[in-house]
């Protein structure tokens, strides 16, 4: 239960919805058992009385009351419902926003030790399951003990015994059936969280692949185990909805046991009166209806092993602490930028070989350097060292000679424009993906960058920038996605650019282009551009080479050519294999 403890101190931003919720429920409840318990005494009662009483029962007062009781019922039940649903949405979203804080200074190094399937379920699925917390836990146990007392106080005022007797065997009944079924319930609910968990990140991962899965063969195995895993979800669900269907037999057999015994002894006398006539069926009734409080809790508790299993999950999560730390306020913007890498060695927190092996670099304010290498031999990892994704486990990075730690995260992005290999496509409007790097920007300057990258055929719409793109909308290729992260990097502005792999996927003239742009955008700037291609490098200020994980060549195009080394090489290669045609 502690597991729950971090969640529960969220609720108290929302007390008030949430008590009011619970306040309705009690009340919603002691209408609907006053309906049937004023209903069962009044038919006893007018049967009883006959002609002969008709003038001497008072009909109306009861009837009244039952009126009242049916009316306040159903209002009840549908401002509650309105009240704890909207009380839990606001939990939920309370709930979502501290998730996400506490994840973002993850970023990627903690999240990239989950699998986005995994990652998507916990965010979505796991926090949703806890919304189960109070509507089927917390506000059906605090509804029904209430309840019970009421109905024990009021009784009471007839008969102390009848009353003791009813409200201890549904107290008994009220402490007992929800630790039965919770740890009956509790294995099952772990295994339906973390088969649903696997289910999606297997169904996630085949739509990503599905391509490369169908070229290799691979997709019937990736469909037979989603199958399996499917078939093993349903079982445990069918289990569960089995262990549902008993605790609710069981408290319709307890219902029917314990009307009868008090049946039973309320046909022997209620407070001392041997001819208890009505009364018997108002006891009989009430204790009927009264077991209406305790239907909600067995089935609760069997939830609650799902609501646990996701609070475990998401803590897993959210309290990691974060690979990378930045001070409140240090550091200070300039218009120019500079960077130093002194003996830079690194190495993954899951992989014992060292990715990055004493590398020594240096861009000079207004500098383009191209970092040159296969795949694989570290370029991707020292650019995420700069942007500080990860920090060095060896050696010093400086910016404009102060150490890059002792900035500020948004100062240091300030001063940093980032086109990452993946650029990812919000599902927002054309807009929206665009003003996340400049928000005072204004449509011609959001148009002019999208034409600046080639994509003015974007805007060759009706909806122009609120055009919809993502998930529902406009899908872009890869490399308009690519010239997507470029035209966020133009409106950025920033005095140092980090390029990774910024033409891949690009046709030779759009290369040309986007080259070209890129020289002319970033005069004055500090650029180091990550490629494995060799177009457009002679225009470089310098070409670094790296390979398994150290920078074996630095010099100028012209000059690592006579070098006949890695780079010459490269560029041999290339040669082989790009075509000529003859005039």
């Amino acid at each position: 239960m502690r597991v729950l403890l971090p969640f529960l101190a969220l609720y108290r931003r929302h007390w008030f919805m949430l008590l009011l919720g619970i306040i309705l429920a009690i009340l919603t409840l002691l209408a609907s058992i006053g309906l049937l318990t004023l209903s069962g005494w009044f038919l006893a009662g007018t049967s009883l009385a006959g002609f002969a009483g008709i003038y001497s029962f008072n009909y109306m007062l009861p009837a009244a009351g039952v009126r009242g009781a049916a009316i306040f019922r159903t209002a009840g039940r549908y401002f509650e419902r309105l009240v704890s649903h909207d009380a839990t949405f606001r939990v939920l979203s309370h709930l979502r926003v501290f998730t996400f804080k506490k994840i973002l200074p993850l970023s990627p190094g903690g999240i990239a030790r989950f699998r986005q399937g995994e990652l998507l379920n916990r965010l979505v699925a796991d926090v949703e399951t806890l919304d189960h917390l109070y509507i089927r836990v917390i506000s059906p146990i605090i509804a029904a003990f209430v309840v019970i007392m009421m109905i024990m106080f009021g009784l009471g005022l007839i008969d102390a015994h009848l009353a003791n007797t009813l409200g201890g065997i549904m107290l008994t009944l009220l402490i007992i059936l929800p630790f039965v079924f919770y740890y009956a319930g509790k294995p099952i609910g772990r295994d339906l969280t973390d088969l649903r968990g696997q289910y999606r990140t297997v169904l996630t991962n085949m739509l990503q692949g599905q391509a490369e899965l169908t070229v290799f063969g691979a997709l019937p195995r990736f469909r037979q185990n989603l199958a399996q895993l499917e078939a093993k979800w349903l079982r445990r669900q069918a289990q569960q909805a089995n262990l549902t269907g008993l605790s609710q037999s069981l408290m319709i057999l307890a219902s029917g046991l314990t009307a009868t015994l008090i049946l039973w002894l309320a046909a022997g006398g209620i407070d001392h009166n041997f001819m208890p006539e009505a009364l018997i069926a108002l006891f009989t009734f009430c204790a009927l209806a009264a077991f209406e409080s305790l239907a909600p809790v067995t089935v609760a508790f069997q939830h609650l092993g799902q609501v646990m299993a996701s609070a475990t999950r998401i803590s897993h999560l959210i309290e990691q602490k974060p690979d990378v730390s930045f001070p409140e306020k240090g550091g200070e913007r300039k218009n120019s930028a500079s960077l130093t890498l002194h003996n830079i060695c690194f190495t993954y927190p899951t992989q014992p070989m060292q990715v990055i092996n004493h590398v020594d670099l240096t861009i000079e304010a207004g500098q383009h350097i191209a970092l040159l290498g296969k795949t694989g031999c570290g370029k991707s990892t020292l650019l995420q060292l700069i942007n500080r994704a990860f920090d060095p486990t060896h050696g010093t990075i400086r910016l404009n000679n102060s150490p890059i730690a002792d900035y500020d995260e948004t100062t240091l992005r300030s001063m940093m424009s980032v086109v990452p290999q993946r650029v990812h496509v919000f599902s927002h409007t054309l807009r929206e993906n665009l003003i996340m790097a400049k928000e005072e920007a204004t449509d011609e300057e959001l148009s002019h960058a999208l034409q600046q990258v080639g994509l003015g055929h974007l805007l060759d719409n009706d909806e122009g920038l609120n055009a919809w793109m993502g998930d529902g909308g406009r899908q872009l290729s890869g490399g308009e996605q690519r010239r997507l992260g470029l035209a966020r990097a133009l409106l950025h502005n920033a005095p140092l650019v980090l390029l990774d792999e910024p033409t891949e996927g690009l046709d030779a003239d759009t290369e040309q282009q986007i080259l070209t742009l890129l020289h002319q955008h970033c005069q004055g700037k500090a650029v180091l551009m990550i490629t494995h291609r060799l177009h457009g490098l002679d225009k470089m200020d310098k070409i670094c080479v790296m390979d398994g994980g150290k920078i074996v060549e630095t010099g100028t195009h012209a000059s690592l050519l006579q070098q006949q080394g890695h780079y010459a090489k490269f560029h041999q290669r290339q040669a082989l294999l790009t075509p000529t045609h003859e005039a």
